[in-house]
């Protein structure tokens, strides 16, 4: 089982990484009691527990599922203290989108793809006996134009109730899921989600338990779609290039509008936390892992310029050449150019020194908000109880 309390700094993660190139913050470990942003969240933090208990009992288990353009997830855990423990989890590429920036609808395959996974994910929550579940759907869902067909079918055959969030929801989870690993500073920080279908930018003012929004977009350009628009890899390198230029181009003109809204809130030490597939296989890159893992990679501090670095290598590899890279393989070779376009066009708009990597985000947001609502519930019922007791006795 795995904690999702924020990870340790492990040695092995130090030992992997060229002194100066990467860290775990070294000025807390993150967490519900930590510090995070201006003194008056430091005093709000102390005086708040993460969540309250929603139980007497721990034994509950919940559970959360995305279905994303390229991947469907699941996560089932059980509270734990102020956080919850990890009872079983799923992945899988599912590709959901491919094909949707063309025909403007899911296509047989893909919808064939995404319910396997979603049946795996259906048995894996009766055995589990989950207590409460949220299934929400993203971008793919959102634009095409057979997406609540999908979703009628979904229910029928897997009995799973899909949700299909907004942008702005789907923002609001994944900054729910992964604050706690910001780096601690004075003012603002820049949370981001690539996905496969969209990028969510969240600009925050930390603080607990809930960092507040101060503004947000979401473009529709995610590692899928990104990749559809611009079309297929030319063979030879000028051409790679000359694509990828295109592609951070298209990320940073529709991110314009919002980088002149937050141009105001630049400070000199800027921080910045990306959760998504494109950050965590660029950190284990980066850290030289043979394979992924995420006890190595989730909570690391990586310099911006490595991760750069990293991303305009790539951009000049053959897809071929990127899938022989550990961590990258062939189902991320012919995506990843797009995550890094999207990253690079990110680090433009927030130049930060120091980019933090976070394996956690909307299904943690999503684990955390049911907890809480569970929470909240189980106290009124209680207190109501306590009324009615109280008016028999009077």
């Amino acid at each position: 089982m795995a904690d999702i309390n924020p990870p340790d700094r492990r040695e092995k993660a130090r030992k992997r990484a060229p002194e100066g190139q990467a860290r775990r913050p070294q000025s807390k470990r993150n967490g519900p009691n930590s510090s995070s942003g201006d003194n008056s969240g430091s005093t709000q933090r102390n005086s708040r527990n993460w969540r309250r208990p929603p139980h007497k009992s721990y034994k509950q288990a919940y559970a959360a599922i995305d279905l994303g353009t390229n991947n469907c997830r699941l996560l089932i855990a059980r509270p734990s203290d102020e956080n919850f423990v990890v009872i079983d989890a799923f992945s899988r590429v599912v590709r959901l989108g491919e094909g949707l920036a063309q025909h403007g609808r899911l296509s047989d395959t893909a919808m064939e793809r995404a319910l396997g996974a979603l049946k795996v994910c259906s048995d894996k929550l009766r055995k589990r006996n989950v207590h409460l579940a949220r299934s929400v759907a993203t971008e793919a869902c959102r634009r095409a134009c057979n997406g609540e067909a999908f979703i009628e079918r979904v229910r029928q055959e897997t009995g799973i109730v899909l949700d299909i969030i907004s942008a702005q929801e789907e923002a609001r989870l994944a900054v729910l899921g992964c604050h706690i690993l910001l780096e601690d500073g004075i003012g603002p920080a820049i949370i981001f989600d690539i996905g496969g279908g969209s990028t969510e930018l969240v600009l925050i003012e930390p603080g607990a338990p809930v960092p507040r929004i101060l503004d947000w977009q979401s473009v529709p350009w995610g590692v899928v779609s990104l990749s559809e628009t611009v079309g297929d890899e030319p063979e030879d390198a000028a051409g790679r290039l000359a694509r990828y230029e295109k592609m951070k181009r298209l990320v940073r003109d529709s991110f314009a509008d919002f980088a002149e809204r937050i141009d105001a809130h630049k400070a000199p030490d800027q921080r910045l936390l990306g959760t998504s597939g494109t950050v965590t296989t660029l950190a284990s890159v980066h850290l030289g892992l043979p394979q992924y893992d995420r006890n190595a990679v989730d909570g690391l501090i990586v310099p911006s310029e490595s991760m750069r670095g990293i991303s305009q290598q790539l951009s000049g590899m053959s897809a071929e050449k990127r899938s022989e890279l550990d961590c990258i393989g062939a189902d991320r070779a012919d995506l990843v150019v797009a995550g890094c376009a999207i990253l690079e066009a990110i680090l433009d708009i927030w130049p930060a020194e120091r980019l933090g990597v976070a394996d956690r985000g909307i299904r943690e947001g999503i684990l955390r908000s049911l907890m809480a609502a569970d929470a909240d519930g189980s106290e009124a019922q209680a207190a109501l109880r306590r009324l009615k007791q109280n008016g028999q006795e009077n």
